[in-house]
């Protein structure tokens, strides 16, 4: 259970006031949005137009009692908000992220890291979709994939979810290690890398070496072998003797036989795809006889949504 003086602990906060000690189940960001202000912590987040803290007057009278403020928040004497316990910290944005990544580490079950250029929120409902019957899953809701969106994706893990799935989306460099803490994947997927949020890198290779680095600690990495930029640097991350890695790489391809799954056939039809593979659970020894030859059926016939599906 949270509290403002165990969130002041973990995000490293002055506590500029002290007010009432009350349980905080939610995370607030947006004074609009505000549903259970009893149990709500309101972060201060400062946007281009104006600070979160010229909502906290606001927010207190609608009944919020925590709040996390910047070094340009003041008390005024006068001030009628004796109630609330204000947390003072240096980024805002940095103390959200820092009590999701705590709040991450409390939970040891399989979470699924997902980022790409295209196709992670499709990927993650798919999966979702092909694993809700047999697991409590929490996701990240809609496409709530930025700095904001995966400290509050992350946040809604529970000791009821037995599995976690969670998208990474980002714009330019230093990222991507403020985001790998919070979700600390357990299995990655690394979906199309294509020209979709290239302008904050210097190139191709750039993004994705800083996409990769969601995936420092994971057991498993599935991704399509076919893109040689791809290959390459996973390979140079990853080294490349794979039966001494702890990392297991579990590659696809349309175009080689030497991978993880091994894509044999792709049918389209007007408004489906008949997808046949073959699966080597022990690659890359590939012993023969415990390969499996699988198949699969989906209701699209355009290349994004068969790439995703061979992810899923």
């Amino acid at each position: 259970m949270y509290n403002a003086h165990k969130i002041a602990t973990i995000i490293d906060a002055f506590l500029l006031q002290k007010g009432n000690e009350t349980a905080i189940e939610y995370l607030l960001i947006d004074s609009r949005k505000l549903l259970f202000p009893a149990t709500s912590v309101f972060f201060a987040l400062s946007g281009n137009q104006r600070s979160g803290n010229h909502f906290v007057k606001e927010l207190f009278a609608k009944g919020v009692r925590c709040f996390v403020v910047d070094k340009h928040f003041q008390i005024e004497t006068n001030d009628s908000c004796v109630e609330a316990n204000f947390l003072q910290v240096p980024n805002v944005l940095a103390a959200l992220q820092r009590l999701a990544a705590y709040h991450r580490n409390q939970f040891n079950i399989p979470v699924v890291g997902i980022t790409g250029s295209n196709g992670k929120t499709i990927v993650k409902e798919w999966l979702y979709q092909l694993l809700q019957n047999k697991y409590r899953i929490a996701r990240s809701p809609k496409s709530y994939n930025s700095q904001i969106g995966v400290p509050l994706s992350v946040w809604q893990l529970d000791n009821n979810h037995e599995a976690g799935i969670f998208e990474a989306g980002i714009s330019r460099m230093g990222e991507m290690q403020k985001l790998q803490p919070i979700i600390r994947p357990t299995i990655g997927i690394l979906t199309n890398i294509g020209a979709a949020h290239s302008e904050g890198f210097a190139n191709t290779e750039e993004k994705i070496t800083e996409k990769l680095q969601l995936f420092n600690d994971c057991d498993a990495l599935v991704y399509c072998k076919d893109n040689l930029q791809v290959e390459n640097q996973i390979q140079a991350k990853f080294k490349t003797d794979l039966s001494s890695n702890d990392l297991k790489l579990l590659c696809w391809s349309r175009n080689q036989a030497n991978v993880f799954l091994e894509i044999v056939s792709v049918t389209k039809q007007t408004s489906s795809t008949f997808i046949e593979a073959i699966h080597h659970p022990n690659w890359p020894q590939n012993e023969s006889d415990l390969s499996e030859n699988i198949s699969i059926e989906i209701p699209f016939s355009d290349e994004a949504s068969i790439e995703n599906a061979i992810h899923c």
